[in-house]
């Protein structure tokens, strides 16, 4: 066990001597400010080489995770503290000086513990209100300043303005709506500060850097997985012989393959992770080329005379859900068998030409088939509280 408490120093500091609320606080000389923010940075190191001692010299691993549990809920407090301090003391700047350095030296300290000691952390425990603020005021900076850096490269743009706007609809949730663990904040910390050591290169290849980066990090976010798979899409129709779009299509599914994945990591909890979703996206599409290919190599017995076809308006049925919920209640009737068909290509192929919104006349069967796959939460709950409600209706009957 270490001996003593190596943060009394600067508990004391903060609490006490800082406190607006405790001590009256009358530091007004610039050497007195110097001689503060330098002793602050000594007592930062010592706590620097205790954490390492804990690690490096005990051999119960329990002990360890203990104490470095204890040094984390201490340094948030603290950081908490030391920023309630900042906000009651507005117009001093000398004291704000310091808390700064405070801020600074206990922000490095956390730091190190949640990027080298994560495996001793309780990442399922929520996020202390005042600590969380902070975090999502420097992420928002940090992810400016990766904006800037990489504005200039048209290939990452697509997928970093998803990928910012998703981070920060999530930073973003009020407090009544969701509660944050640590597990997710270290995570998106983890994400921009490979963002930060990104190198962008232009390039015309079909996955980027940025792309490589996002699937490493297994980020899920469903609008990302759509916008990736409708630019692989793209890509592959450009192509006109089925051939070489499944030769096409099979390249890209190897160099997928080929992007490791984090282990234990995932942004968003609640649906499945990124591999599992474009993998499923590659089957499908490679299975419906292979159908192409198939029929479109049937030898012909005959040549028959053409009979004029007159082909009849379809009557179609106007549905007030979007094509994207649609789209999941036609999979969802696939894979439970309520409807038979040689494929789930072949479901859409027969049931959307029959179908309209109020917003679109005439919908693709293919566009349908692949936003199956990439659903947004919302259209899940809407799909949900529809079928919901026709349970209801049907229980009235």
């Amino acid at each position: 066990m270490c001996e003593g408490y190596v943060l009394e120093w600067l508990d004391t500091l903060v609490t006490v001597t800082l406190n607006p609320v405790k001590t009256k606080i009358s530091i007004a000389i610039t050497d007195d400010v110097a001689t503060i923010q330098d002793q602050v940075i000594v007592q930062k190191n010592k706590v620097q080489s205790a954490i390492k001692s804990t690690v490096f010299t005990l051999d119960d691993e329990a002990k360890i995770k203990c104490l470095i549990k204890k040094y984390h809920s201490s340094l948030i407090t603290l950081l908490d503290q030391a920023l309630e301090d900042m906000a009651l003391i507005a117009d001093n700047g000398p004291i704000r000086q310091v808390l700064s350095t405070i801020v600074s030296c206990l922000d490095e300290l956390l730091t190190l513990i949640e990027h080298r000691f994560t495996s001793y952390l309780s990442i399922e425990e929520r996020v202390p209100a005042t600590y969380l603020n902070g975090v999502k005021k420097e992420l928002s900076k940090r992810l400016s300043v990766i904006d800037k850096k990489l504005r200039g490269y048209a290939a990452y743009q697509p997928s970093f303005t998803i990928l910012r706007q998703e981070l920060e609809k999530f930073l973003n949730q009020p407090s009544d709506k969701h509660t944050y663990i640590f597990q997710e904040i270290l995570y998106i910390k983890d994400l921009c500060l490979e963002l930060e050591r990104l190198e962008p290169v232009d390039s015309n290849a079909a996955y980027s850097k940025l792309d490589e980066l996002l699937i490493n990090m297994n980020f899920n976010s469903k609008t990302y997985i759509y916008n990736l798979t409708e630019r692989l899409a793209t890509n592959v129709n450009d192509i006109e012989q089925p051939d070489a779009k499944m030769d096409s299509l099979l390249f890209y599914l190897k160099l997928f393959k080929q992007y490791h994945k984090k282990p234990g990591i995932i942004f968003n909890r609640k649906d499945a992770d990124l591999h599992k979703q474009v993998s499923n996206w590659f089957t499908q599409e490679v299975f419906y080329l292979e159908k192409q290919i198939h029929y479109s190599i049937v030898p012909i017995k005959g040549v028959a005379t053409p009979k004029e076809v007159v082909q009849k308006e379809k009557i179609k049925l106007l549905s007030i859900l979007s094509v994207d919920q649609m789209a999941l209640i036609l999979r969802a009737a696939d894979d439970l068998k309520i409807v038979m068909a040689r494929s789930l290509n072949s479901v859409f192929k027969n049931i959307v030409p029959y179908l309209s919104t109020p917003y679109q006349e005439n919908i693709s069967y293919d566009s349908m088939r692949s936003k199956s796959y990439s659903a947004e939460t919302r259209d899940k709950e809407i799909v949900i509280e529809t079928l919901q409600q026709m349970i209801k209706r049907i229980s009235d009957y």
